[in-house]
């Protein structure tokens, strides 16, 4: 019996029984990358990221020899103001350094859009890029 046929035939025996998912799982669901955790904070896509919870794993080594002492960093691609950073002590929320300069919520494929449209024009640093995304985004669209 195949793994799928043994499940159906629990479910039609017993019924399904629906799990509620915690933030935490939320979380785990979310794309992952290894990163430092540096001075200033954590680079994804020429993006920072940084929180004062962070300040005790700063340059530290996060203990996954595998990925060469990198932290685990969970982010969501349809929301780019904040990052997730899964320490020894839980998670850590750490938003990003520009985000006072954005005035609409924004997804990674208008990050993108909006980061060669940049470097068209000049060297695209990430409050640049965060500039002309609030130039770009009529108010209350959400990564449209």
């Amino acid at each position: 019996m195949s793994p799928n046929d043994k499940y159906a035939s629990v479910v039609a025996a017993c019924g399904h029984l629906p799990l509620v998912l915690r933030g935490e799982d939320y979380l785990e669901l979310l794309p992952v990358a290894w990163r430092a955790i540096n001075d200033y904070g954590i680079l994804i896509a020429h993006r920072t990221y940084d929180a004062p919870e962070l300040g005790p794993w700063r340059r530290q080594h996060s203990g996954h020899a595998a990925k060469r002492g990198l932290w685990e960093v969970h982010n969501d691609p349809y929301d780019l103001s904040r990052v997730f950073v899964r320490t020894t002590g839980g998670w850590i929320t750490a938003p990003w350094d520009d985000l006072p300069l954005v005035s609409a919520p924004f997804a990674d494929f208008t990050w993108d859009h909006s980061r060669v449209r940049r470097r068209r024009r000049s060297t695209s640093s990430s409050a640049k890029v965060a500039r002309m995304l609030k130039i770009n985004l009529p108010m209350g669209s959400v990564g449209s």
